[in-house]
């Protein structure tokens, strides 16, 4: 047998292995994804070896994905991630867009509160009667006392 023969045995034996790894979720190189990206990795091969060598392994890879309805206990991890973190930033956004919200009331607030204690402090320098009396006003009478 021919070296470059041997070696694209070798190869080809990498690869099924990898895949067989990967369908099994117990990947050793590469996060477990059910992609060629992840097989050529798992494979400790480049990407082109499966899309430009050896395109068939790379169909019995997806005819195997397929056939076991999709997707390994890695990938569905990573895809419940996904989902919670997305779910994080769409709170985060709203949060965000309240907090946008809030900031004309509280510096409207800030600048009434900065106003009156403009006022308080020239009250305080005129010597200004601090002291303010209470007028007694009394109710009208309840119509169901």
């Amino acid at each position: 047998m021919s070296p470059a023969r041997d070696e694209r045995d070798q190869e080809r034996g990498r690869i099924r292995a990898a895949m067989d790894r990967i369908l099994a979720g117990t990947a050793e190189n590469s996060n477990g994804a059910l992609t060629i990206v992840a097989l050529a990795h798992e494979a400790g091969v480049p990407r082109n070896a499966l899309t430009q060598r050896h395109t068939d392994l790379k169909t019995e890879f997806y005819t195997r994905v397929r056939e076991r309805n999709g997707t390994s206990e890695v990938e569905d991890r990573l895809r419940k991630t996904i989902t919670r973190l997305k779910n994080t930033i769409a709170n985060k956004n709203t949060e965000l867009e309240q907090l946008r919200a809030d900031v004309p009331a509280l510096v409207r607030a800030i600048n009434v509160l900065t106003l009156e204690n403009q006022q308080l402090r020239e009250a305080r320098e005129q010597n200004l009667p601090t002291v303010v009396p209470i007028r007694f006003r009394p109710h009208p009478p309840h119509a169901d006392r």
